[in-house]
């Protein structure tokens, strides 16, 4: 018995060994995990406020995209942060000394005794294929920390170079001196006891002869998600001020630096889509109301979205997909030619709702109601369920091909002329069998489709953006809007007109305006002219259709004058 008793005792004592090892091999790897967790946590917090409090705008990185140096301890950087405004980059052990040490972008100081800016040179990490200021020869070719970079003018020079630079102090700002606000002028706007018009001409002439800064806006959730990465490219070739990321901050709000510029100067570069245009232009017909006239800009646009028919209509192309580098862009603004373009009031006014009053929107394109509407209201449905979905442009395109596909075997819309009455500038036009109307004031519609002067030999009076005259077509359905965006049918010119209204005798349909859908009720839809704006019209790229019609006249007749031009060009000013 006592034998056994002692052999029960060592086999319980080896069960809770057992027991007790097993349960420390679970727990000390989940205690271990938890508190890497939390102390991760905790250092992604202390990171985020430290770069908030920053004078830098530092954006922590794992992946640099070329051999990166630390500019305080000069060692390859595995993890570190870069700032987007100068260029300074620093691993996380060097990251707080670097903040101290390193001064980034000043957008405002004082100028030099002799009204110029001084060079701010960075060291190290030089964009590739760059050369020297002095012997002309490559720079940053050694895999090191080495040669120098200024963050305004962005000119390199070799370590050895810098002595015998002739004029070692004076920052010319480079290649876009127009266009960058340099900081000594915001300190002298700053010092001026009045604010008025004549003032900021003044100063203005100290930056230079054609000086007409430019302000960015860019809206980061357009098109592919490409807006955050274009913020950092122009914050490095501009003065951050005129930098404005525009889900943090309201067009209305960034459009207040125009005034204390020289009046009639200022450029803003619209990066998104046609909604984000229009969006920035509702902010300048805002300060028309605040009395800012003289203050207002000339608008372009860097297309990020699906449509960006007025992108394309302008001639900036149907889509930016980083083919051309940051620097090209801001050369064709330099190269630009300013033209006006017709705004359009639609008011919609639901039947029965005496009191409510009519719904008022804007618009720079056009205006629908039938299958395109349709199309673009179930996308719209879809993509605020789940809009890490739509992130790609060719999967836009794919889902808006398949809704209308379905559209083509429903026809949700038929019988619109049964449904709806038009009048133009105050005559009924009597419709044939239709399903959709389409109102445009801009010569392209559907992602890159030209409407009113498509294929066909009838003659038609020609499109312009300044002419006050909207132009109305017809389609017959789905299938035949696909047609058209393919060109192999035209749609029914129904004519042109000053002011287009059309009214909804029953049931709902859907409609759009510049690509924003509802559904409508029984209504009446009036489309009135509202204001007129500058806009910057790009000649240097073609569309397709465009290359087209310019062989097809130079083989026919003589070509037209800018001012003769039936596009864009005759609004020139």
């Amino acid at each position: 018995m006592d034998g056994d008793e002692v052999h029960d005792d060592r086999g319980s004592r080896e069960e809770w060994t057992l027991l007790f090892w097993t349960s420390l091999a679970v727990i000390i790897p989940v205690v271990i995990t938890l508190w890497c967790s939390t102390q991760r946590s905790k250092r992604k917090i202390h990171t985020k406020e430290f770069f908030r409090k920053s004078k830098h705008g530092w954006h922590y990185t794992d992946l640099f995209h070329k051999p990166t140096y630390c500019c305080v301890c000069s060692q390859h950087i595995l993890n570190g942060a870069f700032c987007d405004c100068c260029g300074v980059c620093a691993d996380e052990q060097c990251l707080r000394r670097a903040d101290r040490s390193l001064v980034c972008k000043e957008i405002m100081a004082p100028p030099r005794p002799n009204g110029t800016s001084e060079h701010h040179w960075v060291r190290g990490n030089v964009p590739l294929a760059s050369y020297c200021l002095v012997c002309e020869q490559q720079c940053g070719t050694q895999p090191k920390l080495c040669d120098f970079r200024c963050i305004w003018c962005q000119s390199t020079v070799h370590d050895d170079c810098i002595p015998s630079m002739t004029d070692r102090g004076r920052c010319d700002l480079g290649e876009f001196r127009s266009l960058i606000i340099p900081h000594h002028y915001l300190y002298n706007v700053n010092k001026l006891r009045r604010r008025h018009p004549e003032d900021y001409s003044k100063l203005g002439s100290s930056c230079g002869r054609g000086w007409t800064p430019v302000l960015v806006l860019a809206n980061t959730r357009s098109g592919n998600n490409m807006g955050d990465d274009l913020l950092k490219q122009f914050r490095i070739l501009l003065n951050p001020v005129q930098v404005f990321d525009l889900s943090k901050l309201a067009p209305s709000k960034a459009l207040q630096l125009c005034t204390l510029l020289p009046p009639g100067s200022v450029r803003v570069l619209v990066c998104g889509g046609d909604g984000t245009v229009g969006w920035v232009l509702d902010a300048v017909d805002a300060m028309k109301l605040k009395g800012q006239d003289p203050f207002l800009p000339q608008v372009t646009i860097l297309p990020l979205g699906t449509g960006n028919d007025l992108s394309n209509t302008l001639g900036w192309g149907a889509g930016y997909a980083g083919e051309i580098p940051v620097e090209q862009v801001l050369r064709n603004i330099l190269d630009a030619e300013v033209v006006k373009m017709d705004r359009w009031k639609v008011q919609v006014a639901s039947k029965g709702l005496y009191f409510r009053k009519p719904k008022v929107l804007s618009m720079n394109n056009y205006f629908s109601v039938g299958p395109d509407a349709l199309m673009a209201l179930n996308f719209h449905t879809h993509r605020e369920k789940t809009p890490s979905f739509f992130s790609s442009r060719i999967l836009n395109k794919v889902v808006y091909f398949l809704y209308g596909t379905k559209d083509c075997l429903v026809q949700e819309c038929k019988d619109l002329d049964k449904r709806i009455e038009l009048e133009l500038d105050g005559e009924r036009v009597r419709l044939p069998s239709l399903e959709g109307i389409i109102v445009c004031n801009i010569g392209y519609w559907g992602g890159g489709c030209r409407l009113w002067e498509g294929m066909g030999d009838e003659p038609c009076p020609p499109t312009r953006l300044d002419d006050g005259l909207l132009e109305v077509v017809g389609v017959y359905g789905s299938f035949h809007c696909a047609q058209i965006q393919v060109k192999m049918a035209n749609p029914l010119r129904l004519g042109q007109a000053h002011t287009v209204r059309l009214v909804l005798k029953s049931s709902r349909m859907p409609m759009q305006v510049d690509g924003e859908p509802w559904a409508q009720g029984p209504c009446t839809i009036t489309i009135t002219h509202k204001t007129q704006v500058l806009m910057l019209y790009h000649s240097g790229e073609q569309t397709d259709d465009e290359d087209e019609d310019a062989d097809t006249s130079a083989s026919e007749t003589e070509s037209p004058g800018p001012h003769d031009s039936p596009g864009p060009l005759g609004a020139r000013l």
